[in-house]
């Protein structure tokens, strides 16, 4: 008897292996295109092709060279002098019209997930529409008095594969603390739709 095309585990197989080369092809992508981008505007070496066009071929010069100035750039800013520099600079950024609001909202950013002023530490699980439905998130300002909210915190809640996520302002007692996984343990399960597994006890 001959054996029908089964055409559900086709799809599953096929699922299966899109899941799994997706990831790798994205990040290899977007890998391989900051390194020609960088590569592209650091013309170190170039060649003529057939046509006698010039081309850039650094083979990823341009990109360790950014790699080694931002480096740099850290190391020597945690001295003093350097520090005042910095800090000078950042108020200049933050005076100048039209820039500072660029500056000032990219600068929060990175500094919400890096260096010494780090918001995203206080993991929680939040309940923003007042159901049973818990939502991971962390908090990023635990009074709001000045807003006239007495009891509330602000929660910014990460979305799924993706870097954007939601700000909400809920009441203190609808906010429960993660305590078993760390911050980052959390971060990454949230971003990942919780696929990722997460060692209990993490710090």
């Amino acid at each position: 008897m001959k054996k029908r095309f089964n055409y559900r585990k086709f799809l599953q197989y096929f699922l299966q292996g899109l899941l799994i080369l997706a990831p790798i092809a994205i990040t290899a992508y977007a890998i391989f295109w900051v390194v020609t981008s960088i590569d592209n505007l650091l013309p170190i070496f170039t060649y003529k092709d057939v046509q006698g066009n010039v081309k850039v071929q650094n083979y990823g010069i341009g990109f360790l060279i950014i790699i080694a100035a931002l480096v740099i750039i850290g190391y020597f800013s945690s001295f003093f002098i350097t520090g005042r520099v910095v800090s000078f600079v950042d108020r200049i950024l933050e005076k100048t019209p039209g820039i500072k609001y660029v500056y000032s909202t990219t600068r929060d950013f990175f500094e919400a997930f890096a260096g010494d002023k780090k918001k995203f530490t206080k993991n929680v699980l939040a309940n923003v529409d007042d159901n049973d439905v818990w939502r991971f998130g962390f908090i990023t300002r635990e009074d709001m008095e000045e807003f006239g909210l007495k009891d509330y915190v602000t929660v910014y809640i990460p979305m799924a594969y993706s870097v954007a996520g939601n700000v909400y302002v809920i009441p203190k007692t609808r906010v429960k603390t993660i305590t078993n996984i760390s911050a980052a343990q959390t971060m990454k399960f949230a971003v990942s739709g919780g696929i990722t597994d997460v060692d209990e006890g993490s710090v």
